[in-house]
């Protein structure tokens, strides 16, 4: 039954409440990055969304971290700060306050590509947020809920939320998901566009499903992304990306960008897409583009002058459903910087 496809309709209670501290490089650690915004006016709503999941015995748990550290060992794993901070503390074991998990319940939420538009002077200029960029209203109280009475179907079980736990690994690991070449896990009629979950239940479900990690059938024949890719991060031996050449790295944190990144290679307010969208396993993805509301020309023009008063932090807050740099002064030099080299391209 854990492979099934559902439609899951929950009420609606609490928002993530997670900024950008948890860090990303989401392709590569498979967390979200996205801040809480205020819907109390639907918080009456149930949010709609559609998963796909897997289950698998805590019991190898042990053989993941092994594997893990092998892969660490060989130094296929970037050494680049940023990145060593973003998965120093995961680790695949049981949590201390939870020693009677004997499963996890690892899940696939499809999250739409988002485009938005910003007007300026006369001139719209249309970006991309990608999945996992922001709130998609979906709580994990709602996945709890979801994965007690569709999953579990049985009543007084625990779930708890798996937290600094590879979640690329464990979707590969448990069949749920397939790697491409580009270091992405890919979802059957989901694609890439897909948010990670997974969670500790104290049930003994009936399979355990552990797997041979496999590469998408399209990447066999196809270099769409190697190509494509303007920094030459994709390599054709491994799963394994270099991590210090990958724009991501660079556009979720602050500062001034590397000079060997050139401003027509940017394609997204954060994160990329540009091995994503010509990719074959992404063709046969149904209606996987959503619009958020446009931002205004004197909101635009606020942005890249760096003003981030109250009302246009709230005003971005709720027409980018809480994409992170939008929500906070600490972190809008971020949105300042990334918006300017992206219209900087167009104008």
């Amino acid at each position: 039954m854990n492979s099934q496809h559902f439609f899951s309709t929950q009420s609606r209670r609490d928002f993530l409440k997670r900024l950008i501290a948890t860090g990303s490089l989401f392709h590569l650690t498979g967390s979200n990055l996205f801040a809480s915004f205020d819907t109390k006016a639907n918080q009456d709503e149930s949010p709609a969304f559609i998963f796909k999941y897997k289950t698998m015995s805590v019991d190898h748990l042990n053989d993941l971290q092994k594997y893990i550290d092998k892969i660490k060992r060989s130094g296929k794993i970037s050494k680049h700060p940023v990145f060593k901070s973003y998965i120093k503390d995961k680790r695949f074991k049981i949590p201390e306050n939870f020693p009677e998990a004997r499963f996890l319940v690892i899940m696939a939420v499809f999250t739409k590509l988002m485009n938005v538009n910003f007007h300026l002077d006369g001139t719209m200029y249309e970006t991309m947020i990608p999945p996992q960029y922001y709130d998609d209203g979906i709580s994990i109280d709602d996945l709890i809920k979801t994965t007690q009475q569709q999953i579990i179907k049985e009543p007084d079980y625990r779930v708890e939320k798996a937290s600094q736990i590879h979640l690329k690994l464990l979707a590969a690991r448990s069949g749920l998901g397939k790697y491409g070449r580009n270091n992405i896990i890919f979802v059957d009629d989901m694609g890439s566009f897909i948010t990670l979950y997974a969670f500790f239940t104290d049930f003994q479900f009936g399979e355990d499903n552990w797997h041979e990690i496999k590469m998408l059938e399209e990447c066999e024949k196809c270099r769409n992304c190697l190509g494509i890719c303007p920094t030459s991060c994709i390599t054709l031996e491994n799963f394994v990306i270099d991590v210090t050449k990958c724009i991501t790295l660079y556009n979720e944190i602050d500062g001034k960008f590397p000079r060997w990144i050139r401003p027509s290679w940017h394609s997204t307010l954060m994160g990329c897409m540009k091995c994503q969208i010509p990719c074959p396993a992404n063709e046969k993805v149904p209606d996987y583009v959503g619009r958020l509301e446009d931002v205004t020309e004197e909101e635009t023009l606020k942005i890249l002058q760096g003003k981030s008063d109250e009302e246009l932090i709230n005003s971005l807050n709720k027409k980018l459903k809480g994409f992170a740099p939008a929500t906070s002064k600490e972190y809008f030099p971020i949105f300042t910087r990334n918006l300017s080299v992206l219209i900087n391209q167009k104008g």
